[in-house]
């Protein structure tokens, strides 16, 4: 066996092929024998060749030859052309007064920048996408799942459909046998009648045959007929039948009693994932759990205040809520511990609205004022003031903006605008064909829905009004048939969940509306309310809502989902 070709020889020299390697040329990247180091020098000396041990290979740094002066090379770096250079370079005019750096410092920071990326891709980037497409593999498996419930619901709600008609189709023919055997039975006991008399006539015709017969005149005499019984003829009994009139089937009714899907959509979130660190904090990458609604929501806890009229409630945490009554002052209650502590408001107004930002802090509306303030700590800080404007409801966006519902000095005009601390950012009052969004009147009520998009209950349309983060016209509700109480939708308090519910109180029908983010009606709550009209959600979905029980102004706590 040839040794220079054995795959188990060691590595040769690449001018002879024959010695074994000793030595490396880092110039001109070749594995020389100690015999051929002399050769290889002087084979280019145009090249300054760095010749080291075999294992000491790649150790001498290779400069790049000068692309203006060909026998040079670049040993520094010219920081402000941001090229490498050479001596000649450095003493020409063209860089005179730059500054000159050492090739090497600043191949270097080249590398430790390369090794930072190159770390960063391999523990950062790659392991994110790794999560990233566990989470997308997740999320088909489980909407395979869900699917496949939703079929499944579909066929279990046909055959309950099915059920139905079948009970439909027996009882309505158990009513024509019924039917039918009663005038059977009746037309019976009549031929009865008929057939009895008819006996009666042949015994009568059988009588006067005889006296006919004989020739004894006093028999003929005493013979006489009921021929006038029986000439008043029985009544004749016409049968009346009933009619089958089938209802008449519309596919769009059908569809519209049987039930619809509403829309599925794929929402594009360009924040929806976050950078994988080395070290996850345990809230990172977290998502809420899905939920799912109970069958019948249930009372968890009730807080009765002192107030004579409650409106609004705003959750601070689990166990705390703010409140708004009639009268100036805004107080802080404890599920557990009662009243805890009151603001009142800066100009002694009765504050519109309430609200709690992202960071805890208090925010409220003054209509009287025309201000939106912030209580920081219980001091009171003006943030907004507003011309020809009203305040009437706010609230805290996610990304830590207020959003303020707002209307015209004259009762004409409403709009939506978007703040960043004092700063106007958006203003939102037209659709897309350039017609208002929102009616006039004073009771109107915003939030935020995960998805971003604006939620307002407006009253005086008696609709609840979505528009998308962009203030594009998602949908208007306008409530659900048949309602509760069979009275007209009259939204009051909204807010949204975890699961991009929306939820409205109605205070003529005593109930809590639950839609979905496309403005499919889900169900109602009503669990005992009363004039319903303030809402919150807490971080663990529990709904508060502020109503009147037996005359007195309370906050109920309900649970109305489980983790699926």
């Amino acid at each position: 066996m040839d040794p220079r070709t054995s795959a188990q020889d060691v590595m040769r020299c690449d001018l002879c092929e024959t010695a074994v390697v000793q030595m490396h040329c880092d110039t001109c990247l070749v594995n020389l024998c100690t015999a051929c180091v002399g050769k290889h020098m002087i084979s280019d000396e145009s090249k300054d060749h760095k010749v080291v041990k075999f294992q000491s290979r790649k150790s001498t740094p290779l400069c790049p030859g000068c692309t203006t002066h060909s026998k040079e090379r670049c040993e520094m770096y010219c920081n402000q052309c941001d090229i490498p250079v050479c001596v000649y370079c450095i003493t020409s005019d063209q860089h005179l007064g730059h500054k000159i750096l050492p090739l090497i410092q600043v191949c270097v920071e080249k590398k430790e920048k390369i090794i930072n990326e190159r770390n960063e891709l391999n523990e950062t980037i790659y392991p994110t996408y790794q999560d990233i497409a566990s989470d997308v593999q997740n999320r088909m498996s489980q909407l395979e799942k869900e699917y496949g419930d939703l079929s499944t619901a579909i066929t279990k709600h046909g055959e309950d459909w099915h059920r139905e008609i079948d009970k439909l189709v027996k009882k309505l023919k158990a009513e024509v046998d019924e039917m039918k055997n009663t005038q059977l039975q009746t037309l019976q006991k009549h031929l009865d009648k008929i057939n009895k008399k008819m006996s009666d006539i042949k015994d009568e015709i059988d009588s006067v045959d005889i006296a006919l017969d004989t020739n004894d005149m006093s028999k003929l005499f005493s013979a006489e007929s009921n021929i006038k019984i029986y000439r008043s003829l029985p009544h004749k009994i016409m049968p009346s039948l009933p009619q089958f009139i089938p209802g008449k089937i519309e596919a769009d009714q059908v569809s519209k009693l049987f039930g619809s899907l509403s829309s599925s959509s794929l929402s594009l979130n360009k924040h929806g994932y976050g950078m994988t660190t080395p070290q996850k904090s345990p809230e990172a990458g977290f998502s809420p759990p899905v939920k799912q609604l109970l069958d019948e929501p249930e009372t968890v806890t009730t807080i009765v205040t002192g107030y004579r009229s409650l409106y609004i409630v705003a959750c601070l945490n689990e166990e705390e809520i703010w409140t708004r009554g009639n009268d100036s002052t805004m107080k802080l209650y404890s599920i557990n511990q009662g009243s805890l502590k009151s603001i009142t408001t800066k100009s002694g107004n009765k504050p519109t609205d309430i609200a709690v930002t992202k960071s805890g802090d208090l925010v409220y509306t003054d209509y009287s004022d025309r201000t939106v303030n912030i209580v920081k700590n219980e001091k009171i800080e003006e943030v907004i003031r507003l011309q020809n404007w009203s305040p009437l409801g706010v609230c805290s966006t996610s990304s830590g903006d207020l959003l303020v519902i707002m209307y015209s000095d004259d009762f004409t005009q409403t709009k939506v605008v978007s703040y960043s601390g004092s700063t106007e950012k958006q203003t939102i009052q037209f659709d897309g064909k350039g017609q208002p969004l929102y009616s006039g009147g004073y009771y109107r009520y915003i939030t935020e829905n995960r998805n971003l998009d604006i939620c307002v209950s407006d009253l005086g349309a008696k609709a609840v009004v979505v528009v998308n983060q962009a203030g594009k016209l998602r949908f208007r509700y306008t409530g659900h048939t048949p309602a509760p109480k069979n009275k007209s939708f009259n939204p009051r308090g909204i807010t949204t969940d975890s699961q991009s519910h929306i939820l409205t109180a109605d205070s003529y029908n005593n109930c809590v509306h639950i839609i979905d983010q496309d403005g499919q009606f889900l169900r109602y709550i009503d669990c005992g309310l009363s004039e319903p009209w303030g809402l919150c959600i807490d971080t663990n979905d529990n709904l508060f809502v502020a109503h009147t029980k037996n005359k007195t102004e309370v906050i109920i706590k309900i649970k109305y989902m489980y983790i699926k």
